[in-house]
């Protein structure tokens, strides 16, 4: 049997993360500079190579306005609602610097939790993948590809929404960073990943590479080390948020030394 036809016989899943408008057009809210390159690549991986993908999952991150990561949740010393980009630590909160206009002892308590677990510290973000919102939607040229993919393979695309719950962030795709109680779409996805491990292989790609492709990774690393050697990067298909790359790389690093691999998105089937 010649190696390519092995390959054929691949049981191949290709997970795209959050791959929105918001992110991904530079008219989008929170857009990833390179993310309007990423899909293209994803698009035409897809279109290429699409019978030998079994698996098309798509993530969308899904948000409400009074989101506790979104500036109307919040308000300063003085009543002003909070700035986007502001970073906003129990400590700061206790000291009265930021308020939270809803639940403040539950706020508080979720705050030192994200920073006794080390997660990312608390950041307000501009309002983004507002559900029912053009910002929300996948990006046009992927979701073209995804289309014709489906007709073509006649097997339908999956999606998986996350960030529903409004009183947590939710940046990975498998568990939100804090599990809200009485929440399940919070708690950790098991079937996903149970599902996902039923691949031989899995490439991710998405935005951004710096939060949710990476926390998606981590959480696969943590919750299923199993998984990570199935797992392919596609390194052209994802970009940073600017100015915090340096969160992901260790994440990388780790997920490699538990056998995840990279490859460009023209390469992953040639190589291996």
């Amino acid at each position: 049997m010649n190696s390519n036809f092995k390959h054929t016989m691949k049981k191949t899943a290709l997970l795209i993360i959050d791959a929105q408008y918001d992110f991904c057009d530079p008219n989008g809210t929170l857009y990833v500079p390179g993310a309007e390159k990423d899909v293209e690549r994803i698009a035409n991986l897809i279109a290429l190579e699409g019978t030998r993908i079994d698996a098309i999952f798509l993530t969308l991150d899904t948000h409400k306005v009074l989101d506790i990561a979104h500036p109307l949740f919040w308000e300063d010393q003085n009543g002003n609602t909070v700035a986007p980009f502001t970073l906003i630590s129990a400590q700061s909160v206790k000291a009265g610097k930021w308020v939270p206009r809803y639940q403040p002892e539950y706020v508080l308590e979720y705050l030192q939790t994200l920073e006794k677990e080390g997660e990312f510290q608390h950041f307000i973000w501009p309002e983004h993948c507002l559900i029912g919102s053009k910002g929300a939607t996948i990006d046009d040229t992927l979701m073209r590809a995804v289309l014709a993919w489906t007709h073509r393979t006649r097997r339908d695309y999956r999606t998986v929404s996350k960030g529903v719950n409004p009183l947590t962030e939710h940046f990975g795709v498998f568990k939100a960073q804090v599990p809200v109680a009485n929440a399940p779409e919070t708690e950790l996805d098991e079937r996903f990943l149970a599902e996902l491990n039923k691949f031989d292989q899995v490439l991710v790609a998405g935005e951004a590479r710096s939060h949710c492709v990476a926390t998606s990774i981590r959480q696969i690393v943590k919750y299923a080390p199993e998984l990570a050697a199935k797992v392919i990067a596609l390194t052209d298909c994802m970009s940073d948020v600017p100015n915090f790359g340096h969160f992901a790389d260790p994440i990388f690093e780790e997920a490699a030394q538990n056998g995840m691999k990279f490859a460009k998105a023209n390469q992953v089937f040639k190589e291996n």
